[in-house]
């Protein structure tokens, strides 16, 4: 059995203290109504929990961040490239950057959680003006009060 998976040998230097994020406790970001974002942006990636309201669409849009899309509740109907897909807990989607893609709910709602590389820029942008707008939280301390105030920051109504 190889154990090189699963290495306690650092190969450098970590670059930061792991952490846990409550999800529940961030604030959600809502760019649709019906739509709610709690972004958590690591240093390199953005996860982004997503729940979509019954009779609710993220209209098709393109950006250049890769993102994967992994269904945790109920369902939607997913479009990539002009194909639509019914997804379900368990199901995964996978956008490249530039690629037009899109969301909705019929009868019930979705959560959902995106994967962004790198995060996203629309929801780092919503993460600093939150930070800027929270006490205690120097204006150049846009990451780190952005991970006290939304877990870390993010996009993704199956952005």
């Amino acid at each position: 059995m190889s154990t090189s998976h699963f290495s306690t040998e650092a190969g450098g230097t970590p670059t930061a203290h792991g952490r846990f994020v409550d999800v529940n406790a961030i604030e959600p970001v809502e760019f649709v109504p019906g739509l709610e974002f709690r972004p958590v942006l690591g240093e390199r990636t953005m996860t982004n929990f997503v729940r979509f309201a019954p009779q609710t669409e993220a209209p098709v849009h393109v950006h250049e961040e890769e993102q994967i899309v992994i269904v945790l509740e109920g369902e939607f109907d997913f479009e990539i490239d002009g194909e639509v897909r019914r997804m379900r807990a368990g199901d995964v989607a996978v956008v490249p950057p530039w690629v037009s893609h899109g969301a909705k709910t019929t009868d019930s709602g979705c959560l959902e959680v995106d994967v962004f590389n790198p995060p996203r820029k629309t929801l780092l942008e919503h993460a600093a003006k939150q930070a800027a707008q929270t006490p205690g939280h120097a204006a150049g301390d846009q990451v780190g009060a952005a991970g006290a105030q939304v877990g870390a920051a993010g996009d993704g109504a199956t952005s």
